[in-house]
Protein backbone atom coordinates (compact mmCIF):
# COMPACT_ATOMS: atom_id res chain seq x y z
CA UNK A 1 0.00 0.00 0.00
CA UNK A 2 1.78 3.45 -1.04
CA UNK A 3 0.43 6.87 -0.40
CA UNK A 4 0.56 9.63 -3.91
CA UNK A 5 1.94 12.53 -2.41
CA UNK A 6 3.18 15.99 -3.77
CA UNK A 7 6.34 16.09 -4.60
CA UNK A 8 7.36 19.77 -3.86
CA UNK A 9 6.00 19.23 -0.36
CA UNK A 10 7.14 15.31 0.60
CA UNK A 11 10.95 15.99 -0.78
CA UNK A 12 11.65 19.58 0.41
CA UNK A 13 14.35 18.54 1.96
CA UNK A 14 16.52 15.91 2.99
CA UNK A 15 15.39 14.16 5.63
CA UNK A 16 11.87 14.54 4.71
CA UNK A 17 12.91 12.93 1.76
CA UNK A 18 14.69 10.19 3.10
CA UNK A 19 11.71 9.65 5.45
CA UNK A 20 8.66 9.76 2.80
CA UNK A 21 10.09 7.53 0.01
CA UNK A 22 12.38 5.23 2.66
CA UNK A 23 9.62 4.23 5.67
CA UNK A 24 6.43 5.69 4.07
CA UNK A 25 7.03 4.35 0.46
CA UNK A 26 5.51 7.52 -1.33
CA UNK A 27 4.93 7.66 -4.89
CA UNK A 28 6.13 11.59 -5.66
CA UNK A 29 4.18 13.37 -8.42
CA UNK A 30 5.11 16.51 -9.74
CA UNK A 31 2.26 18.67 -9.54
CA UNK A 32 3.70 21.68 -11.88
CA UNK A 33 6.15 19.94 -13.78
CA UNK A 34 8.57 21.49 -15.76
CA UNK A 35 8.21 19.25 -18.39
CA UNK A 36 4.72 19.49 -19.91
CA UNK A 37 5.18 16.81 -22.49
CA UNK A 38 5.92 14.17 -19.91
CA UNK A 39 2.97 12.40 -18.17
CA UNK A 40 2.94 13.10 -14.49
CA UNK A 41 0.95 9.97 -13.87
CA UNK A 42 3.37 7.37 -15.03
CA UNK A 43 4.90 6.73 -11.87
CA UNK A 44 1.22 6.13 -10.42
CA UNK A 45 0.31 3.61 -13.71
CA UNK A 46 3.61 1.46 -13.04
CA UNK A 47 3.05 1.10 -9.36
CA UNK A 48 -0.72 -0.09 -10.47
CA UNK A 49 1.15 -2.28 -12.79
CA UNK A 50 3.00 -4.28 -10.09
CA UNK A 51 -0.53 -4.74 -7.74
CA UNK A 52 0.13 -1.84 -6.03
CA UNK A 53 -2.75 -0.73 -3.69
CA UNK A 54 -3.04 3.02 -3.83
CA UNK A 55 -3.96 6.03 -1.32
CA UNK A 56 -4.99 8.91 -3.25
CA UNK A 57 -6.34 12.28 -1.54
CA UNK A 58 -8.96 13.32 -4.62
CA UNK A 59 -9.02 16.92 -3.57
CA UNK A 60 -5.40 17.02 -4.38
CA UNK A 61 -4.57 18.82 -0.98
CA UNK A 62 -5.54 19.14 2.57
CA UNK A 63 -7.92 22.11 3.32
CA UNK A 64 -10.20 22.81 6.22
CA UNK A 65 -10.73 20.33 8.73
CA UNK A 66 -13.56 18.37 8.51
CA UNK A 67 -14.80 20.27 5.15
CA UNK A 68 -14.57 18.37 1.62
CA UNK A 69 -13.12 20.87 -1.28
CA UNK A 70 -13.70 19.87 -5.06
CA UNK A 71 -12.62 16.77 -6.38
CA UNK A 72 -9.56 17.12 -8.89
CA UNK A 73 -10.07 15.41 -12.38
CA UNK A 74 -6.68 13.38 -12.00
CA UNK A 75 -8.31 10.53 -10.45
CA UNK A 76 -10.37 9.88 -13.37
CA UNK A 77 -7.46 10.38 -15.69
CA UNK A 78 -5.53 7.46 -13.71
CA UNK A 79 -8.75 5.20 -13.99
CA UNK A 80 -9.21 5.64 -17.43
CA UNK A 81 -5.91 4.20 -18.07
CA UNK A 82 -6.70 1.47 -15.96
CA UNK A 83 -10.40 1.21 -15.69
CA UNK A 84 -10.04 -2.53 -14.48
CA UNK A 85 -8.63 -1.04 -11.25
CA UNK A 86 -11.41 -0.50 -8.73
CA UNK A 87 -11.74 3.27 -7.06
CA UNK A 88 -12.77 2.65 -3.38
CA UNK A 89 -13.79 5.84 -1.76
CA UNK A 90 -12.64 6.35 2.17
CA UNK A 91 -13.86 9.31 3.69
CA UNK A 92 -12.04 9.97 7.23
CA UNK A 93 -14.06 12.49 9.90
CA UNK A 94 -12.33 13.43 12.75
CA UNK A 95 -8.47 13.63 10.84
CA UNK A 96 -8.77 17.24 10.95
CA UNK A 97 -7.94 17.39 14.93
CA UNK A 98 -6.08 14.32 14.58
CA UNK A 99 -3.18 15.16 12.42
CA UNK A 100 -3.65 19.27 11.39
CA UNK A 101 -2.42 20.58 8.02
CA UNK A 102 1.14 21.24 8.55
CA UNK A 103 2.00 19.50 12.10
CA UNK A 104 4.33 16.38 12.25
CA UNK A 105 2.65 14.88 15.64
CA UNK A 106 -0.58 12.75 15.91
CA UNK A 107 -2.63 14.54 18.84
CA UNK A 108 -4.70 11.23 19.88
CA UNK A 109 -8.46 12.03 18.90
CA UNK A 110 -10.30 9.32 17.29
CA UNK A 111 -10.90 9.20 13.51
CA UNK A 112 -14.15 7.35 12.18
CA UNK A 113 -13.62 5.72 8.76
CA UNK A 114 -16.68 5.33 6.62
CA UNK A 115 -15.89 2.95 3.31
CA UNK A 116 -17.77 3.67 -0.04
CA UNK A 117 -18.84 1.17 -2.66
CA UNK A 118 -16.15 0.37 -5.46
CA UNK A 119 -16.48 2.54 -8.61
CA UNK A 120 -15.10 1.29 -12.07
CA UNK A 121 -14.14 3.52 -15.27
CA UNK A 122 -17.64 3.89 -17.27
CA UNK A 123 -16.07 5.84 -20.30
CA UNK A 124 -17.13 9.18 -19.26
CA UNK A 125 -15.04 11.53 -17.20
CA UNK A 126 -17.61 14.17 -15.92
CA UNK A 127 -20.07 10.56 -15.24
CA UNK A 128 -16.98 9.07 -13.52
CA UNK A 129 -15.99 12.18 -11.10
CA UNK A 130 -19.85 12.88 -10.63
CA UNK A 131 -20.74 9.55 -9.59
CA UNK A 132 -17.51 9.76 -7.12
CA UNK A 133 -18.39 13.21 -5.74
CA UNK A 134 -21.74 11.65 -4.91
CA UNK A 135 -20.31 8.75 -3.46
CA UNK A 136 -18.06 10.83 -1.21
CA UNK A 137 -21.02 13.21 -0.13
CA UNK A 138 -22.82 9.99 1.02
CA UNK A 139 -19.89 8.90 3.45
CA UNK A 140 -19.80 13.00 4.89
CA UNK A 141 -23.58 12.50 4.94
CA UNK A 142 -22.90 9.10 7.39
CA UNK A 143 -20.39 10.89 9.35
CA UNK A 144 -22.09 13.88 10.12
CA UNK A 145 -21.41 14.69 14.41
CA UNK A 146 -25.49 13.93 14.62
CA UNK A 147 -24.54 10.26 13.43
CA UNK A 148 -21.40 9.71 15.57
Amino acid sequence: MRPVAAADYFLRNRWLKWFALNVVGIIPIDRKPKDRGGDILAPVIAALDQDSILILFPEGTRGEPEAMGKLKNGISHLVSERPEVPVIPVFFYGLGKCLPKGEFVVVPFFVDVFVGKPLYWDGSRQTFMGKLTNEFQALKNRASPSSL
